[in-house]
């Protein structure tokens, strides 16, 4: 809009040539909004509300008259209130670099005082306490010109050669340099000891490590070594089992041939032997009793009936044999021991009844028979039977 005006946020705008001024000022002060502004009664000026700073470098005299060269910093600005901002613009309207140059000289004065009541040692050792009191001194002074003071900065205090500050820092700074001396030797010991500790630890970790190493290496031999004269064990147990097998296999074997041999070989031929024993004995005892006969001319005839009857006499006792309880043991071995005990019987028979018959009679025979019974022959060790003459 045609004559409205509107200042910077870090700006006050004066409006000048109007009736408006606080307490008869000659302008009026807008501070962030904008105001209507007639173009050609009224003037409009700004003055800045944003920081500046000044610097001071000042030679001051201690209270012990050492002279010191002091560095400050102050930070300042124009008030915000409507009071401050009428008597700055009053002074620096028209040149507002003059505030940096009058806060300087301001601050200088009140440095040079402040220091003159203040020893070497005060003013280093308590740099805020001295721009504490330079702002308690100068804070009146600025207010009258419109100006507040945020900070002030004690850069640096030099002694200009003198060698004052050093000398005052000396025994602190032997002390200082004892301590740490003590402090870097205590460091270096602790250093050395702790380097001591960690190559103790380290061979005590090593010593530790070699025996782990080696247990677990003889446990891995001992296991390998199970391991690789497990497979010679197994097949050693394995080939002494089948061997075992084998020869009790053999044993049982060779027992059953055993069985074998002398069921299908000792037996009959013991049975043959007998047979043909018992029929060399049949053989020999005719061949007698035929010598007999003929030598003796009374018993020729006797003689020649009982030959003739022997074969009568032995079917009568195998005939007894029909009806007898007889068990056949040994299957032919038994048999061809019954058969030869029958024929042994008839002889012994025949030989009774010969040698109980007078020389010229008829022989004791019931019917021309004799009979007989079957009995055990407990005299066997093979368990067959033998035939006994019945009384």
């Amino acid at each position: 809009m045609f004559g409205y005006r509107v200042p910077a946020p870090d700006e006050a705008m004066l409006i000048s040539g109007g009736k408006h001024g606080m307490k008869g000022s000659p302008f009026r002060v807008v501070i962030g909004h904008g105001a209507f502004v007639a173009p050609i009664t009224r003037k409009v000026r700004y003055l800045t509300l944003s920081m500046q700073e000044a610097e001071v470098a000042e030679t001051c005299v201690t209270k012990q008259g050492i002279s010191l060269n002091v560095r400050s910093v102050i930070a300042f600005k124009v008030g915000n209130d409507e009071e401050s901002i009428v008597n700055a613009g009053q002074r620096f309207l028209s040149d507002q670099d003059q505030m940096s140059v009058l806060t300087g000289r301001i601050f200088a004065g009140h440095l040079r005082s402040i220091i003159g009541s203040m020893t070497v040692e005060e003013i280093v050792t308590e740099r805020q306490k001295l721009a504490s009191e330079v702002l308690d001194g100068s804070k009146a002074e600025m207010a009258k010109i419109g100006l507040i003071v945020d900070s002030l900065q004690i850069q640096s205090i030099d002694d200009m050669g003198a060698g004052y500050i050093a000398a005052m820092a000396a025994p602190n700074n032997a002390a200082i340099q004892r301590q740490a001396k003590i402090a870097q030797a205590q460091a270096d010991q602790a250093a050395v000891e702790a380097q001591q500790a960690s190559v103790r630890k380290q061979a005590e970790f090593a010593r530790e490590t070699s025996v782990v190493q080696a247990q677990y290496k003889a446990e891995v031999d001992k296991a390998q070594a199970e391991a690789a004269q497990a497979g010679p064990l197994a097949q050693a147990s394995a080939t002494r089992a089948v061997i075992a097998a084998q020869a009790e296999l053999a044993t049982q074997q060779a027992q059953l041939r055993q069985q074998q041999l002398i069921s299908e070989v000792v037996r009959p031929a013991e049975a043959e032997a007998e047979r043909v024993t018992i029929l060399a004995k049949a053989d020999a005892e005719r061949t007698r009793i035929n010598a007999e006969a003929a030598a003796s001319n009374n018993r020729v005839a006797l003689d020649q009936m009982l030959i003739n009857q022997l074969p009568l006499i032995v079917k009568e006792a195998a005939a007894g044999l029909a009806g007898a309880n007889v068990s056949v043991l040994n299957g032919a071995d038994g048999l061809s021991e019954i058969a030869a005990g029958l024929v042994s019987q008839g002889l012994t028979i025949l030989e009774s009844v010969r040698k109980g018959m007078p020389a010229q009679g008829a022989p004791a025979a019931d019917n021309g028979r004799v009979r007989g019974q079957v009995v055990p022959d407990t005299t066997a060790g093979s368990g067959g039977s033998a035939v006994a003459p019945r009384g």
